[in-house]
Formats: structure tokens, C-alpha cells, sequence
């Protein structure tokens, strides 16, 4: 395992199902593992925010063709390893955990629930401005994400 911050592994960050069965290579390019440092400190920010439960990555970075073949946009943070979607049920609900960290200070770029089953969220890269902003996504589209 190649550890990149004390709680987040450069496997976990890139590793994905679809990937495998398609036979996609999703190896990270140099600029791509320069931001995946990035989004790993990022996301020790939110654990500690998140009282130190663990975090739940179920994607991180894509490589452009494993994008396309989720039919994201090539645009995703995603690509540039910069975003990570998660889960950590150790806290709460995704409701909980996207409240908390809504909430927070954390410098988080996009900060989006979806669907209710989890949280997307993306990072600036180095040098840029975070723009915090805050969505929901479900079944009817996109919305503003209220805090209940």
C-alpha cells in the first residue's frame, strides 16, 4: 500500500470496480497524483471534522475513459484526482455527516449530496480559490442543498 496521508492509501483514492471489469487503466498521471495529495489532506480535515470515524471512498480519481464510461463529464474533479464520493457511517447519516460538514471551515471546492446514499466532495488545486459550493442531487435534478 502506498500511503499518501496518515488515513487515505493512493489504492483506495484510485481504485475502482468499473475500471476492473471493463479493463480500464486508471493510473494516475503525475499532475493527477500531485492533487490526489491534495485531496487526501483534504479529506483528513473532514475525518477529524467527523469526530476521526473512517471514511468510505466508493470512487476518487478517474482516468478520462473510466469518467466517460460512468458518463460523468470530462469537466469532473474527478479526473483531475481532486474529488472523492464517501460515506462514514461511523458518524451518522449521509444527512448528519453533509450537515456537519457544510457547516464546517473546511476550504472544500464542491461539497454535493447525491441522491441521499452519499457525498461527493472536490478540493482546489493548488493555488486556487475554494468556491464552497453546496448542492443536491436526486431523481428530479439538481438543487440547492438546505440545511434541515
Amino acid at each position: 500500500m502506498t500511503r499518501i496521508t496518515p488515513h487515505f492509501t493512493l489504492e483506495e483514492l484510485t481504485f475502482s470496480n468499473t475500471a476492473v471489469r471493463l479493463d480500464i487503466n486508471n493510473t494516475p498521471d503525475e499532475e493527477a497524483l500531485k492533487n490526489l495529495k491534495t485531496l487526501a489532506e483534504g479529506l483528513e480535515h473532514v475525518r477529524t471534522k467527523l469526530d476521526g470515524n473512517a471514511i468510505r471512498i466508493s470512487s476518487g480519481y478517474r482516468s478520462l475513459q473510466l469518467n466517460r464510461a460512468l458518463r460523468s463529464k470530462d469537466t469532473s474533479f474527478h479526473v483531475r484526482g481532486l474529488a472523492a464520493d464517501w460515506t462514514c457511517p461511523g458518524f451518522g447519516s449521509v444527512d448528519d455527516v453533509m450537515r456537519c460538514i457544510a457547516e464546517s471551515g473546511i476550504e472544500w471546492d464542491q461539497l454535493i449530496y447525491e441522491y441521499g446514499s452519499w457525498i461527493h466532495i472536490a478540493f482546489p488545486a493548488e493555488g486556487e480559490m475554494a468556491r464552497r459550493q453546496t448542492f443536491a442531487i436526486t431523481k428530479d435534478g439538481v438543487r440547492a442543498y438546505e440545511k434541515t
